[in-house]
């Protein structure tokens, strides 16, 4: 069916025309797809989220029905909180149909709905652009990890603003997105070493003389840095990269670059999906110390989990002009032996997810490992884009690989019982509470890592009833056997900017008797 253009639809349509003429046939037919996709996103979370506006929810045989305060009333399929097709064509309220989620949005009259409205509207348009520039049929199987992260065209599983991207006219998504495939330079700015905090080893090859050589994507260059200290000085050429998923942070083009064994993280100042994508002083002042801690905790875990390196940090002392070098993650499969390495993100749609016997062997590997850092004291955000995972030639899952220790939790109280230091740190990533340390695992590594892979509450309860049988016996085993399962309340925390830090939903638990459906409770947390 044939609905009329939303106002970004049409802003990226007009630009398309322009900087890519030969993409616009594909954007469009990409929109009704696109539509689908963020309203099936959205609907996830008026089902399960603890929305205030939201009086009750009623499931019947041919869908779920959702009250609303002031009396209005919701109607749409029965929601699968894990599912990653899109399954939602439209959603009714008060009888009308609505196919775009922006419209829906401001239809329902929310507090701060406008600009989330505004937001999902950016999302659609912006993901039908990334599929457009998808490559017809079969593709061969990539070789390099970039070349996986590349193949991600729909972001974020669960999140409506999966590929919401403000600031970001369609020329800059075509030249710097992952999905689009682009070689990326990026330049070097020359700050005063004694202007800089540092962590780690800073590289000679990014020093000139005094002063130390920072990365700085292109995008930040224009629209940040050149704004807000044009006295600085320009950006000097660097060195071309292949973004990753994450999009700020590259891999260096082969034989290119000063550092070309390190990833680059740089500092990107603007919102995606959630979050503005800067890098803090805090995480500059505590990666070396975090990385060291997390090397010392892997001697561990008999070799099935490696955590990346960082190399080195640096900091002008502003979130807007940071950068951090961190060991590539392909340095832990040994290609030599017929070794892959894949990030979990990637796994999705692989012949690899679509056998149930290989989803059991890999959430059995994943539980265990990491529910045994849990206990030991760490809460990895184990999530589809910071996990890897080796397989054997055969594709049986080896081991992990973790990368980007920014936001983990470690709980000093945990690592002293098992007889283990305690880093010198302080802030955000320390806490001993058991509330916190298991959101932070369970929701990123359940609710979002594995059920993502399965796709459906069916595919990811059968996967955790195999697994389950050989996870170690610790009170987190316990919790994550018996008790609502934790997620992000991702729409929630969007409609509610006033609310600092994470807010989180429950979803019914597969392991747990007697549970049947989704539950959502308001639970701010760290």
């Amino acid at each position: 069916m044939n609905l009329p253009a939303s106002p970004a639809e049409e802003a990226v349509s007009a630009e398309l025309a322009e900087v890519r003429p030969a993409l616009g046939g594909a954007y469009l037919a990409a929109l009704d797809g696109a539509r689908a996709a963020v309203l099936t996103r959205l609907w996830r979370a008026l089902a399960v989220e603890p929305l205030p506006w939201v009086v009750r929810r009623t499931r019947g045989s041919d869908g779920l029905v959702v009250l609303l305060a002031g009396g209005g009333r919701l109607e749409g399929p029965l929601p699968d909180p894990y599912a990653t097709g899109p399954y939602v064509s439209e959603v009714l309220l008060d009888g009308r149909a609505y196919r775009q989620a922006a419209r829906l949005v401001s239809a329902l009259g929310v507090p701060h709905g406008e600009a989330f409205a505004a937001e999902l509207d950016d999302s659609t348009a912006s993901l039908a652009l990334s599929r457009a520039g998808r490559p017809a049929g079969p593709q061969p199987e990539p070789a390099a990890v970039w070349e996986w992260e590349q193949r991600l065209v729909d972001g974020h599983p669960y999140h409506p603003n999966c590929r919401s991207r403000p600031g970001f006219s369609v020329a800059e998504q075509l030249a710097y997105a992952p999905e689009h495939r682009p070689l990326v330079e990026l330049g070097l700015l020359a700050v005063p070493a004694g202007e800089c905090l540092v962590a780690g080893a800073w590289p000679d090859a990014l020093r000139d003389g005094p002063r130390l050589l920072l990365p700085v994507h292109p995008w930040q260059a224009e629209h940040v840095l050149a704004r807000a200290d044009p006295a600085r000085g320009a950006v000097r050429a660097g060195f071309p990269a292949h973004p990753l998923m994450s999009l700020r942070t590259l891999a260096p083009a082969a034989g290119g670059g000063p550092v070309p064994e390190a990833h680059v993280k740089t500092a990107l100042s603007t919102r995606l999906t959630s979050s503005v994508r800067d890098i803090s002083p805090y995480s500059v002042e505590t990666a070396a110390a975090v990385s060291a801690f997390a090397q010392a905790l892997c001697e561990r875990l008999d070799g099935r989990l490696h955590i990346t390196r960082t190399l080195g940090a640096a900091t002008a002392h502003s979130p807007d002009l940071a950068a951090v070098l961190r060991e590539p993650p392909e340095r832990y499969a040994d290609g030599a032996a017929g070794e892959r390495l894949l990030p979990v993100a990637a796994l999705a749609g692989t012949a690899y997810a679509r056998s149930a016997s290989w989803r059991a062997e890999f959430a059995r590997l994943a539980l265990d490992v990491c529910l045994r850092v849990l206990d030991l004291g760490v809460a990895l955000e184990a999530h589809g884009q910071n996990l890897l995972v080796v397989l054997s030639p055969t594709g049986t899952p080896l081991r992990l690989v973790y990368r980007d220790l920014a936001d983990i939790r470690i709980s000093p109280a945990r690592l002293v019982r098992h007889g283990l230091p305690v880093p010198p740190l302080a802030g955000r990533l320390i806490t001993d509470d058991e509330t916190a340390l298991r959101r932070k695992l369970f929701g990123s590594l359940l609710t979002g890592a594995l059920g993502a892979t399965a796709g459906s509450a069916a595919a990811f309860g059968e996967a955790l009833s195999v697994a389950a049988a050989d996870l170690p016996a610790t009170a987190d085993t316990h919790a994550l056997l018996s008790a609502p399962l934790p997620t992000k309340a991702l729409t929630l925390m969007r409609l509610s900017p006033e609310v600092p830090g994470d807010q989180w939903a429950e979803l019914d638990n597969p392991l747990a008797a007697g549970e049947s459906g989704a539950r959502a409770r308001c639970a701010p947390g760290a």
